[in-house]
């Protein structure tokens, strides 16, 4: 039997962590309560702007439509991107709490700024301060976006078993107030907007933002806060630079030493990972040889921790779950295009008030699902879940996404399915070459797509909300959660390269599917049938990845 390999110890590099007094489940909660304020602001305000700028930049800007969809385009794609230079930031020199509050004043006087131009400017001369104040907002937002989530569930001790599964109740609570939010911009702030004036739709945000602000800062001196400890990435890039030098090393040869954190054996292992076996080639990085015995100091890019080389890891892994959830974002990608383009055709008509339900307000159905799905899973589903599996949380994070992107596939064949029904109502009432005639069908057979699209939110997003929450290195988690963050984003960008070589690809053969402004020529029915496919393939893709994903331990959760 090989003898144990000698460890060597050095000192430890664990940041501290200030924490507030009585770390209990409720404090925990009591402080979170206040960070859900200033997210609900910022949802509310993000939604109450977003969510008809298109109307503005073409109504009142006159700008043409496709140039105003290129500029909503870019305004998503930089608040898809900013995320991870707020992240970055937050987790290498500021700290969470620090860039939030820098973050939501940024963001406040980029509303301030807003109303201004909207108010106060000659329409002449407003397209540069009005574009100003939203890539203002933009900045606010990079900064606030991956830390607020991460500060919240801060506020829950992970090394204590009930708090960590009250932090994982919280992110179902969380995502509910986030889009309690959303759905309260959509019905108020779109409508004063449309009747009241742009003035007034854009200074209520601005005045939500405000008190959530003072609401968050009232309740500074419940906040645990931790200390930022220098660049994640430079350690990550230390890592992988001394495994490369150390690369003849062999892992088998147990004359060499390993290089442990002091406390990493024995002492407070709170914070110290318990080795693994995958990515053997980077545990070269904490082998011990002649050079590194050499008294002096310790050169970071030769020799590494275990801890360190198994902070690696944990992001590598996270990688192919990454990248197998960006067809379920191509999938929610749909929601503001063509669904809404969908219902436009339909008889939308409310009962006998001859209302005409807006095709756009039919995206508040999944958050509507969202509101009544997150209490039943936590209230109901869960609990059987547990007594079923004996599971803390009832099922695990990636069981939980997995699902999620199941139920995705079933949106898209759903609306494929009730796709094909329109066309072939267009086709028998002879309105086929009509695009612009209200078919006769009831708008709420889309209803179900948008159902199942919440459905599908309350399970992947918010699992990938802990996901990246619970599995990256503690001193990377606010890029954790921009990294979560642009998994949304990167679909959306996917989904417009996937139109259009779909288009290119079908065009060959003489009859081009998703062409002009005929919809019921547009083979949008097989686009869905394509998604579903494609989707198909990603949820065996992420099965199998799944499988293979090794959870984050502590070596204090190992040792018997």
């Amino acid at each position: 039997m090989a003898t144990e390999t000698p460890m060597v110890f050095i000192k430890s590099n664990h940041h501290d962590v200030n924490l507030s007094s009585k770390n209990s489940i409720k404090g925990g909660w009591k402080s979170a309560i206040f960070i859900i304020c200033v997210e609900f602001g910022e949802r509310f305000a993000y939604y109450g702007v977003s969510g008809n700028l298109i109307m503005y930049l073409t109504v009142v800007l006159k700008e043409p439509l496709a140039t105003a969809a290129k500029n909503v385009n870019l305004w998503h794609g930089v608040s898809a991107v900013f995320p991870l230079v707020g992240g970055f930031v937050a987790d290498s020199y500021f700290g969470r709490y620090k860039t939030i509050v820098f973050s939501s004043i940024t963001y406040l006087l980029g509303l301030i700024l807003l109303v201004i131009s909207v108010e106060a400017i000659q329409l002449e001369h407003r397209l540069v301060p009005f574009f100003l104040a939203l890539y203002i907002i933009n900045v606010g937002e990079g900064g606030h976006r991956p830390c607020i989530q991460t500060f919240a569930a801060d506020q829950f001790d992970d090394h204590l078993p009930e708090e960590k599964a009250a932090k994982s109740s919280f992110f179902n609570w969380w995502y509910l107030g986030i889009v309690f939010g959303a759905i309260t911009a959509i019905l108020v702030v779109i409508y004063v907007q449309d009747n009241i004036g742009w003035g007034w739709g854009f200074a209520i945000p601005t005045l939500v933002v405000a008190v959530a602000l003072g609401l968050f800062l009232a309740g500074r001196s419940r906040y645990r806060r931790e200390v930022p400890v220098g660049s994640p990435l430079t350690k990550v890039a230390q890592v992988i630079v001394a495994a490369v030098r150390k690369r003849r090393l062999s892992p088998e040869n147990h004359e060499l030493g390993m290089c442990v954190e002091e406390g990493g054996d024995g002492g407070d292992m709170n914070h110290s990972l318990a080795r693994t076996n995958q990515f053997r080639f980077l545990d070269k990085a904490a082998m011990m040889d002649e050079i590194d015995k050499l008294p002096g100091k310790k050169d970071d890019w030769r020799l590494c921790t275990v801890n360190e080389v198994e902070q690696v890891k944990l992001l590598l892994r996270l990688i192919p779950i990454w990248l197998s959830c960006l067809m379920f974002a191509v999938v929610i990608a749909q929601l503001g295009t063509f669904y809404t383009k969908q219902a436009s055709t339909l008889n939308r008509t409310i009962g006998s008030t001859h209302f005409q339900l807006p095709p756009a307000s039919l995206q508040v159905i999944p958050g509507l699902t969202i509101l009544t799905a997150v209490p039943i899973y936590e209230r109901l589903l869960i609990p059987t879940a547990r007594r079923l599996t004996n599971h803390p949380t009832g099922i695990t994070i990636l069981q939980r996404i997995g699902i999620g992107i199941f139920f995705s596939i079933l949106t898209t064949i759903v609306s494929a399915l009730v796709e094909s029904r329109r066309i072939k109502i267009a086709t028998d009432y002879g309105l086929i070459d009509t695009p612009k005639s209200i078919l006769p069908m009831s708008v709420w057979w889309v209803v179900p797509q948008y159902v199942l699209m919440g459905i599908s939110d309350v399970f992947t997003i918010v699992g990938l909300q802990e996901l990246f929450y619970d599995q990256v290195p503690e001193a990377m988690r606010s890029m954790g959660a921009a990294a979560y963050l642009s998994v949304v984003g990167v679909g959306s960008f996917l989904s417009s390269a996937l139109i259009s070589v779909v288009q290119a690809a079908t065009a060959r053969h003489g009859d081009e599917w998703l062409k002009g402004d005929n919809l019921n020529r547009a083979h949008l029915d097989y686009f869905y049938w394509l998604l579903a496919c494609l989707s198909g393939s990603s949820l065996v893709v992420y099965v199998v990845v799944a499988q293979g994903f090794v959870y984050k331990k502590l070596q204090r959760d190992v040792v018997v």
